[in-house]
């Protein structure tokens, strides 16, 4: 499948002075232009002039079409247009040549110059290999014609450059373009993270909310103090939930073991779930620390709200953390642990892609003795 041509951007502005690359090589076409206006029959004259003048329009259209069909497409124009174009350029080229004789043969190198700048590799190397054979061989064939004119060497080494020059600008067009995938990429994982911690931040406040309202409900007629507690408890989490929110908008949240720690216990003990819950994550490798916070988070809020559980136990120790419970287990395969709308966890897929993107793995099944486990661990 050949390959698209270079897609010509210059900088704002430079549109509009593009024709005047390609016009400024047509200096060279001076030659056969002055050698038709001295051609000693009118005909001729006439004839020559308008080959000539009609080739370096062809040329120049040529070259502004195409760049504005890439600009406008990003593809390759039609092959039809393309031959056209060209059969446009041999034909005036033939007329000239007819009528000026070898300095005709200067069109040559625009003919290959037009090829690499509109056909794919290729087609257009054949077509620049074609003129400068004929570059080469014709005026040693032609009576009166010397060859004094290197044109092949001018075919071959204008052909080059403008291959080089494409190749150039399709490079830049292209790092540009994969600089746009990696921004847009870069977008969409900030998304996800972002989600992710929203996830994660008001999943775990939501739920130890809610329970904490319900036993507050209970407890109102059974041991009014104790509501209150909960109740002032409860203000206390979403002023938490709310400043976590906030920090986690603004970029400069981190989670600390300890404080997830205790936000377990409380969390356990309002589900009246016993809690067996390390004091302090001392144990725990400092790097690993805020890793960790997320996992306990994350776990103790599936124990409170699927487990059914009447025991929880953290376990740390300095590249592990573990949770367990007596509860229900997976009622699904261990790797897909359900939720309440019984479909794979959602902040479990999030915590699973934010250990492997800090070289962790997580393990997810049954506890020996029932229940449930999730451990994470470095590798």
């Amino acid at each position: 499948m050949p390959k698209a041509q270079p897609d010509l951007r210059p900088g704002p502005g430079a549109g509009r002075f593009f024709w005047l690359w390609a016009a400024v090589w047509l200096f060279y076409m001076a030659g056969p232009i002055i050698d038709a206006w001295h051609r000693p029959e009118i005909w001729e004259r006439l004839l020559g002039m308008a080959a000539a003048l009609g080739f370096c329009a062809i040329y120049l259209s040529g070259f502004i079409v195409v760049r504005r069909h890439y600009r406008s497409t990003g593809a390759e124009p039609s092959r039809t247009a393309s031959a056209v174009r060209l059969g446009g350029l041999v034909a005036t080229a033939a007329v000239l040549t007819l009528v000026v004789g070898e300095s005709g043969l200067t069109t040559l190198v625009y003919i290959g110059v037009t090829a690499v700048f509109t056909y794919p590799p290729r087609a257009a190397w054949s077509i620049v290999f074609a003129s400068a054979l004929t570059a080469g061989f014709l005026p040693r064939i032609v009576p009166g014609w010397d060859g004094t004119i290197d044109l092949l060497f001018a075919v071959m080494v204008a052909a080059l450059a403008v291959w080089g020059v494409t190749r150039v600008v399709q490079r830049n067009a292209q790092l540009a373009e994969a600089r746009g995938e990696i921004t847009r990429l870069a977008i969409a994982a900030e998304r996800n993270r972002f989600a992710r911690d929203m996830h994660d931040l008001l999943g775990h406040s939501l739920t130890v909310v809610s329970v904490k309202s319900e036993l507050a409900a209970r407890l109102v007629q059974l041991a009014p103090e104790r509501a209150e507690a909960e109740l002032a408890d409860i203000q206390r989490l979403v002023r938490e939930a709310l400043a976590d929110v906030r920090a986690a908008v603004a970029g400069y949240r981190e989670m600390s073991l300890a404080t997830e720690l205790a936000s377990a216990r409380s969390a356990l003990d309002a589900a009246g779930i016993e809690a067996d819950v390390p004091v302090t994550g001392e144990a725990v490798d400092p790097e690993r620390q805020e890793l960790f916070a997320w996992v306990v988070r994350e776990g103790v809020t599936n124990v409170v709200r699927h487990s059914e559980a009447k025991h929880c136990w953290i376990r740390l120790d300095r590249g592990t953390v573990e949770i367990s419970d007596d509860g229900r287990g997976p009622q699904s395969a261990p790797e897909e642990p359900p939720t309440s709308e019984g479909t794979a966890g959602h902040g479990l897929g999030g915590l699973r892609e934010r250990l492997d993107a800090a070289g962790c793995a997580l393990t997810i099944g049954r506890r020996d003795g029932g229940g449930f486990l999730l451990r994470a661990s470095s590798v």
